[in-house]
């Protein structure tokens, strides 16, 4: 079949039939530069600002088919883990299966200082594959020390909303244009995906409201190579 009905056929199928296996990347003919995550409830459960302390202990297990390693820390008596199909499609874009020029970043609004720290804290200690920190995966392809694409909380200069600041700061600390942007949120606590691609123009977004799923990954990255093919 060719490939551009490959694609038809496929933005037709998506929206109506969840998929368990994530979006080949030649079945696309573009990809975003720049993949940007919401934290709570996107990536990972529970919510940082429900949690007392810094986290610690961990919880060791299957990484799918990739072995064993940390798939939970505790904070107090909440374990925060990765949801499942987020957990592999950071695997995926981690071992450059999307293409080396596929980065990513975070843009979470934390509701507390502490609740940033406990975030930032969890983010070194949770495995996406044996001996590989979520910290390593979102370091991926920017300069070693780099933190420009980790916009976590809400102190200045960011805020609660993350149009105003969060994306214009992403913006300019990695250098990527908003029409090279996908952007997953849950959207439970507002729509700060319906804010970004008004306000942003150019951002792919999606909702996440059960947390990162392999249809919600497929349908952005349908919806951005069909907006921009």
């Amino acid at each position: 079949m060719h490939k551009s009905a490959v694609f038809s056929l496929l933005t037709l199928i998506l929206p109506v039939f969840p998929s368990r296996t994530m979006i080949n990347p030649r079945e696309l003919t573009k990809l975003p530069k720049l993949v940007v995550f919401d934290l709570d409830q996107c990536l990972w459960h529970p919510e940082m600002y429900e949690l007392s302390e810094i986290p610690s202990r961990k919880v060791y297990g299957p990484l799918g088919e990739s072995g064993e390693g940390v798939v939970g820390v505790k904070s107090g008596r909440e374990t925060i883990e990765l949801f499942p199909d987020a957990r592999l499609i950071l695997q995926a874009l981690f071992e450059g299966k999307y293409g080396d020029d596929v980065r990513i970043a975070a843009a979470s609004s934390a509701d507390t200082p502490q609740a940033v720290k406990i975030g930032r804290t969890a983010m070194t200690i949770l495995e996406i594959l044996p001996g590989v920190t979520m910290r390593d995966a979102f370091a991926k392809g920017w300069p070693q020390g780099f933190e420009g694409n980790m916009q976590i909380g809400r102190s200045p200069p960011l805020s609660s909303d993350k149009a105003s600041t969060h994306f214009p700061i992403l913006r300019q600390e990695t250098g990527v244009d908003y029409n090279d942007m996908v952007f997953f949120d849950d959207c439970n606590w507002g729509d700060h995906c319906a804010n970004v691609e008004r306000r942003c123009r150019g951002v792919v977004a999606q909702r996440t409201p059960s947390g990162l799923t392999i249809d919600d990954w497929n349908r952005a990255l349908v919806e951005y190579s069909k907006r921009y093919s």
